[in-house]
């Protein structure tokens, strides 16, 4: 069997890369050509060096051919909802609940073939997100340059010792930064949200002017020495750690959210059998089992366990947020963290 890679790198306003995977497979000597087989688009906000397993894994069982369009998940759904008349889009594999319910309406109703066997906090009680894993969110530190300073929780962030050393994008453009603004508003907010913009605003300040472009750039800029600390989900995290990087993983002591990230199927999708196949084999036992022990993820499912390197839930804070208001309030929110950061840099 011969696999061929092809990868095209796309600049749009905020920089999407598009990764196109075509294989050709040769099976008794028969080629099989791009005009017989079935066809799937998966737009994702996932890491490429998460993606390429799986996907590869997929188009071997089910002879489909995938491409995938990788960005930030917000870049991602201002695509889908500019395409709603003509949709290229099959999947958005990635983003939380909370950046997707909002837009709910570009998404199709389905319910996956394992659905009896995902735990009943990430039941797909919506209609149309199908829960793929549990993701909490994390601080990581660069224990190389981290020296005597104490991270344990947000409140640490405010450091003078850090001003211009954290990682941290955009929340219009990562869910893990909105998880993350989420987590800051309601935790140092005491439970209040409201409350919680003081702690936001000197934050901000102690950026100093620093906001990425992706959440790539967080932990990438913090396993290469960029920053000492990043706010990213647990799994870029502890991909790291697993490869031996100088990378400590904190949840926050304040309290950590844990959301599930979701994967579903694009309203009026072209290629609607393969998308349904897609989202059943993604949350497979197999798969689900293989992202645990070899790609540093929570699982969805009552029969896959969390690996043994990561902490479990009963050993972290959980906090939580109330999910509705969230939903209502994104775009006000959004809107508020830009004129307080914008404000700060232009005093």
């Amino acid at each position: 069997m011969k696999r061929k890679i092809i990868i095209t790198v796309i600049l749009s306003f905020f920089v999407i890369l598009l990764v196109g995977y075509t294989i050709s497979k040769r099976n008794h000597n028969v080629h099989i050509s791009k005009h017989q087989r079935e066809e799937l688009v998966i737009y994702s906000s996932h890491p490429l060096e998460f993606l390429r397993p799986l996907i590869e894994e997929f188009e071997s069982k089910t002879e489909i051919l995938v491409t995938v369009v990788s960005g930030g998940t917000g870049e991602l759904i201002e695509r889908i909802e500019g395409e709603q008349n003509n949709p290229n889009a099959d999947i958005l594999w990635g983003g939380t609940l909370s950046t997707l319910k909002p837009q709910k309406y570009l998404f199709e109703e389905y319910s996956c073939a394992n659905e009896d066997v995902i735990q009943e906090e990430f039941k797909n009680k919506e209609g149309m997100f199908t829960k793929f894993s549990d993701v909490p969110s994390v601080l990581m530190v660069n224990t190389d340059l981290i020296g005597n300073i104490k991270i344990n929780g947000y409140k640490d962030l405010l450091n003078p010792e850090l001003k211009g050393k954290i990682a941290y994008c955009s929340p219009a453009v990562s869910s893990s930064a909105f998880e993350h603004l989420i987590n800051m508003l309601y935790t140092m907010g005491e439970g209040n949200p409201e409350e919680g913009w003081d702690y936001v605003k000197l934050f901000c300040e102690n950026l100093d002017g620093n906001l990425l472009k992706s959440s790539t750039e967080v932990y990438q800029g913090v396993a290469n020495g960029e920053f000492v600390v990043g706010l990213i989900f647990e799994e870029a995290a502890a991909a790291l750690v697993a490869n031996g990087e100088k990378i400590k993983i904190v949840y926050m002591e304040e309290g950590v959210l844990s959301m599930p990230d979701c994967v579903t199927i694009v309203k009026n999708s072209p290629h609607l059998k393969s998308a349904k196949a897609f989202i059943d084999y993604a949350t497979g036992y197999e798969v689900q089992t293989m992202i645990t022990i070899e790609l540093n993820r929570r699982s969805v499912r009552v029969d896959v366990k969390t690996p043994k390197y990561l902490k479990t839930k009963d050993e972290i804070t959980i906090a939580h947020a109330d999910r509705e208001l969230v939903y209502e309030m994104k775009k006000e929110w959004l809107q508020k963290f830009k004129e307080i950061f914008l404000n700060i840099n232009e005093e």
